[in-house]
C-alpha cells in the first residue's frame, strides 16, 4: 500500500478492484451456465416436437411482451398527460388569483 495515498482512498481503490473483479467472475460465470445449459437442452429435448414447441413458445411470450409494452405505454401517457392538466390547472388557479380592477364610476 501506498503511503502518500490516505487511508480512505487506498480502501476506495482496493473495494474498487474486488467490486470489479467480481463481477467479470459473475459475467464469466453465466456465459458458462449458460454453455452448459443449451447443451442439455439439445440433449433432453427430442428433435421434431422441440421445435413446434419452440416456435408456439416464442409466439406466445412475443403476443405476451407486445400486451405488456403496450400496456406500459398507455400507463405512462396517461400519466403524462394527468401530469400535465395538473401544471395547467395549477398555473391557471395562480393567473385567476389576481386583484380585480376597481371598477370606474
Amino acid at each position: 500500500m501506498d503511503d502518500d495515498k490516505p487511508i480512505t482512498e487506498q480502501a476506495m481503490d482496493t473495494i474498487t478492484a474486488a467490486v470489479e473483479a467480481t463481477k467479470d467472475a459473475a459475467v464469466t460465470a453465466v456465459k458458462k451456465v449458460r454453455k452448459a445449459a443449451k447443451k442439455v437442452a439439445k440433449k433432453v429435448a427430442p428433435k421434431k416436437a422441440s421445435k413446434k414447441k419452440a416456435k408456439k413458445a416464442a409466439k406466445k411470450t412475443s403476443k405476451k411482451a407486445t400486451k405488456k409494452a403496450s400496456k406500459k405505454a398507455a400507463k405512462k401517457s396517461s400519466k403524462k398527460a394527468a401530469k400535465k392538466t395538473a401544471k395547467k390547472t395549477a398555473k391557471k388557479a395562480t393567473k385567476s388569483k389576481k386583484k380585480p380592477k376597481k371598477a370606474k364610476r
